[in-house]
């Protein structure tokens, strides 16, 4: 555990200062795994400054993500992942209010290889998500995330764990 936190102590370090540049926001989230389990979530948002398919009904656009996230199982089932993904987001158009849509594929290392009854086979896990949210004027954002997360058969143990949560993210 004191090796994880201090992975985890390291990994912030290094994501803030490659965040400082081009920072959208930090994120705070709140979910529930498919076992029952609550996550607790803090990210980083860095936009990628680019747009594609812009029209008058929207734009295709992204962003990077690093997080970390507390996995509060029952018993001594807690867990503790880092994750990191490029996001993909299509933001619809609108003045003070935008709708979007977004999916995205990244990883994660997680501090055990069970989550709850979950056996995921390694602490390596690709981390798969869709979401949908509104973002408004000033950077603020609210949103609803489905994750999977799974090994992607490296491991013949694959059961993978999701998590259903709230976010909101406020600019810094």
């Amino acid at each position: 555990m004191k090796r994880f936190l201090g992975l985890a102590a390291l990994a912030a370090t290094v994501l803030g200062h490659s965040y400082t540049a081009q920072a959208a926001g930090i994120e705070f989230g709140v979910g529930h795994t498919s076992q029952s389990s609550m996550t607790y979530r803090l990210g980083l948002k860095s936009d990628w400054d680019k747009s594609w398919l812009q029209s008058d009904v929207g734009r295709l656009t992204g962003y990077w993500d690093g997080a970390y996230t507390f996995w509060d199982g029952k018993k001594s089932s807690s867990s503790n992942s880092l994750s990191f993904s490029p996001v993909f987001v299509y933001e619809f158009a609108g003045e003070t209010v935008k709708p979007y849509i977004e999916a995205g594929i990244g990883m994660a290392l997680f501090s055990k290889t069970e989550v709850e009854e979950q056996k995921l086979g390694t602490a390596f896990q690709f981390e798969d998500r869709i979401g949908v949210g509104l973002r408004f004027n000033g950077g603020h954002e609210v949103g609803i995330r489905a994750t999977h997360y799974s090994n992607a058969g490296l491991s013949s143990t694959n059961d993978g764990v999701e998590s259903y949560a709230l976010h909101y993210t406020m600019p810094l």
